[in-house]
């Protein structure tokens, strides 16, 4: 259970805040110290958004004193939207408010007014945009309103601070989700439609907020920073691969379980298990019926290597067709993302969550692969493994390219041509999230030179 007052998470916060207490108390890491210590931080949050969770009316208050006890001596403040102000109230604590359209901001000021009196008032997040989701159109949030409401806010006498002010990536598997009526899992790019974009280039936003703050303050600007340069590279053609079921073999050894085990549980990693990639299924069955699980997110179902069907949280049955004799049943599951707010938060298991049945009868005698996709995976499998691409490949495998970076390297995006289900990387850097469907929406990744070298990458 997280973000509740019981020893085993209190244990772990503990741990966070005597490790993060060492930089804010000490004027040798002057990045993360208190303003009292001659830093730049002013203010510490207790918490985000907990009201909407509210499981013990004593958590709260607990991070609060611990926070003071490791010599936070700073203003203290919590962040809610509508859902969870009422909630989230910390005596000594100030109350600030997160929103997205001026038509929240009379009703959480007068609210907060009712329960902190005349303090100073703070939209801690004003959203100017939204993350998308897969399969989903991105998300616009229109210029001229959030102007409306960034005018409204400050004309109520309100401090505030965008949310968020610069586009950025989540790179690898943590992309994250959400889930209220259905699972969404959401993309790598994380634009938002914000004041600058996910590359750091100026939008109408950026232009419109300058031109007002700048009205405001009476002040002269000074002129905006010159933009990065970015390039656009070659096409990159795939011209090798290496299928997963040959790429099996060069795995750790599988674990053997006489029933399914989600991948948190699975007993490797030092007893940790395997937080994020795919989990590989495995088992023998005799007859073929109707096969059902509770999958999560997405498992990909096959007889020997041919694919039959998915399971996922509106799929979960698939029909297995007629089979001789000793067959072998995979299942490949993806973890899509993993949810970040709401009350399915604590309900996050990946894998196979259960027993998985062939016509009513639990299958048994698993052999479960871990498939999480770090540096280490890759670099298990043998150059000499890998074929040429036929001209129309319709298997399940990894691709492999090369990227000709010459002169100095550029700010790029990589972007998937549509249609395509794929996980991007780069010698060892995870680009982007899995999705063995990727639907409509394909934003593309977006690349610092960093991650580029000149010549070409093996």
């Amino acid at each position: 259970v997280s973000r509740a007052p019981i020893k085993l998470f209190l244990s772990a916060c503990s741990c966070l805040f005597d490790y993060g207490s060492h930089c804010t108390l000490s004027s040798d890491c002057s990045l993360f110290s208190q303003y009292k210590h001659g830093g730049p931080i002013v203010a510490v949050q207790v918490e985000n958004e907990y009201g909407p969770y509210n499981k013990d009316p004593a958590y709260m208050p607990y991070v609060k004193k611990a926070l003071e006890d490791r010599g936070i001596v700073e203003l203290l403040l919590t962040s809610h939207n509508k859902d969870g102000l009422s909630k989230g109230i910390v005596d000594g604590v100030l109350a600030t408010i997160n929103l997205q359209s001026q038509n929240e901001l009379q009703f959480l000021t007068t609210f907060l007014l009712s329960v902190q009196g005349v303090q100073p008032r703070m939209v801690m997040e004003c959203w100017t945009g939204w993350f998308d989701s897969w399969g989903g159109p991105h998300s616009i949030l229109d210029s001229a309103e959030v102007l409306k409401t960034v005018s409204a806010i400050i004309n109520a006498g309100s401090s505030i601070n965008l949310y968020t002010f610069h586009g950025g990536t989540n790179f690898g598997f943590i992309n994250g989700a959400v889930h209220f009526q259905d699972y969404k899992s959401d993309v790598t790019s994380y634009d938002y439609d914000a004041v600058l974009t996910e590359a750091g280039d100026y939008t109408a936003k950026y232009t419109g907020l300058r031109e007002s703050f700048g009205s405001v303050s009476g002040a002269p600007l000074p002129a905006p920073p010159d933009l990065l340069p970015k390039t656009v590279y070659e096409p990159v053609m795939p011209a090798l691969y290496l299928s997963l079921w040959d790429a099996l073999p060069y795995l750790e050894e599988p674990v053997t379980s006489e029933k399914p085990v989600n991948m948190e549980n699975l007993p490797i990693n030092g007893g940790n298990g395997q937080s994020l990639g795919y989990t590989l299924y495995e088992t023998t069955i005799t007859s073929s019926g109707i096969l059902s699980a509770y999958v999560r997110d997405r498992g990909q179902v096959f007889v020997n290597t041919v694919s039959i069907g998915f399971l996922d949280y509106k799929r979960e049955k698939v029909v297995i067709p007629s089979i001789q004799g000793f067959t072998m049943l995979r299942i490949l599951v993806e973890n899509r993302g993993r949810v970040n707010y709401g009350t399915n938060i604590d309900d996050q298991r990946k894998g196979l969550i259960g027993n998985i049945y062939l016509n009513d009868s639990p299958l048994k005698k698993f052999k479960i692969y871990s498939l999480d996709m770090k540096k280490s995976f890759f670099q298990r499998f043998h150059a000499d493994k890998w074929n040429p691409v036929p001209d129309v490949p319709v298997f399940l495998a990894f691709f492999s390219g090369l990227l000709l970076v010459s002169l100095s390297p550029c700010d790029t995006f990589v972007k998937l041509e549509v249609g395509s289900s794929a996980c991007q990387v780069l010698w060892a850097p995870l680009l982007g999230p899995p999705s063995l469907v990727l639907g409509l929406l394909e934003p593309p990744y977006h690349v610092c030179p960093e991650g580029l070298r000149r010549g070409l990458p093996g």
